[in-house]
């Protein structure tokens, strides 16, 4: 009865005019009541509700895959997305092309004092919705509070936690002279539409992120080619730094071909005028897969099959090269070293 008549005077929070405000990170009445009526609603199931400091979760067998990943994009909502399900969509995928199946996640907030409380909410439930289209539940978290101008409105981080059924043994030191590169289809997507959004460009066109939660393509691919050699999601850096950096875990060399690489006409005519190479710029729901070139075909077909990979190409071959360059043939029969970034093309892009 106490606990009743005390929750009488509590005010419900005011979702649509309110603000963050330190009490929200205290660990007092107003920190429970957000947890509550936001957190807790929003992302409900079985190990929310216990209410406890972590979560017990009885694990399957095979090799457990831990993933994380802190999220700071800018602007915090754009076409195709927003920062809370591609915080979800990134560590699923994390998890997902090391091979494994995703179980669960966990999230920490750190909001800024006077962040909207209508954004959050926004934010929250997108993250929510993310979680239950992709049947993976965040089942612990933690929220945060710093003063206004030390934050800048929210950073989120998830971490993520699956498990590698037998017979799978996904690594980035994996590919070997011969092998096959493959995309699962068009690059720069969520890149481009960042960077529009911030330079108010328009297109006839809009331009969305390709922000998806990528597990189940991976599943159909392991389904048809268990013995796939890379799995990776080609995020900061895009392409051209993923592969660099296959090539060097793995002491091969990396050769593509220009012409068979996916791009959207009209990403490619915004990275034109915005002065950016395609094969740099973030992807958030791509991957790219290397594996023997008997196995090619075989996978290129499960990959078309799925609806994440309907546009899937194969791109280039590892080849024999002491130097571990990637390298490209161009459209115009020269061929291109294709480097590493020396600095970030794209601040802020997840």
């Amino acid at each position: 009865m106490a606990d009743t008549a005390r929750r009488a005077y509590v005010r419900p929070i005011d979702f649509r005019h309110g603000r963050v405000d330190m009490t929200h990170g205290s660990g007092g009445r107003a920190m429970a009541q957000l947890i509550e009526e936001l957190f807790a609603r929003a992302f409900d199931n079985q190990w929310l509700r216990q209410g406890n400091d972590g979560a017990v979760l009885a694990a399957p067998p095979g090799r457990l895959v831990m993933a994380t990943d802190s999220h700071v994009v800018s602007p915090l909502f754009f076409p195709g997305g927003d920062i809370g399900a591609l915080a979800v969509h990134g560590t699923i995928n994390d998890v997902a092309v090391m091979g494994a199946t995703p179980l669960w996640l966990a999230a920490g907030f750190v909001l800024e004092e006077g962040f909207p409380l209508a954004d959050l909410r926004r934010v929250v439930e997108s993250m929510a919705a993310a979680s239950r289209d992709a049947g993976v539940p965040i089942v612990t978290g933690d929220t945060k509070v710093v003063e206004q101008g030390k934050g800048d409105g929210v950073f989120v981080t998830t971490t993520g936690v699956g498990v590698v059924r037998d017979g799978v043994d996904v690594r980035g030191d994996r590919a070997r002279p011969g092998d096959r590169v493959l995309v699962s289809g068009t690059l720069g997507d969520h890149g481009v539409a960042i960077m529009s959004l911030r330079e108010n460009l328009s297109f006839e066109t809009t331009i969305a992120s390709d922000s998806a939660a990528l597990h189940g393509l991976v599943a159909a691919m392991l389904d048809a080619v268990p013995d796939l050699h890379v799995l990776r999601d080609p995020t900061r850096g895009g392409l051209a730094t993923t592969l660099n950096e296959i090539a060097r875990q793995s002491r091969c060399g990396i050769v593509l071909d220009e012409a068979a690489i996916p791009v959207r006409p009209q990403v490619e005519a915004a990275c034109e005028f915005l002065g950016l190479d395609p094969l740099y710029v973030a992807n958030e729901g791509k991957l790219v897969a290397i594996c023997a070139a008997d196995d090619a075909p075989r996978l290129l077909a499960a990959m078309k099959s799925h609806p994440l990979g309907a546009q899937a190409a194969v791109v280039g071959e590892a080849i024999d090269d002491p130097h571990h360059f990637v390298q490209m043939d161009t459209k115009f029969g020269g061929r291109r070293v294709v480097d590493w970034l020396a600095g970030e093309q794209l601040p802020r892009i997840c």
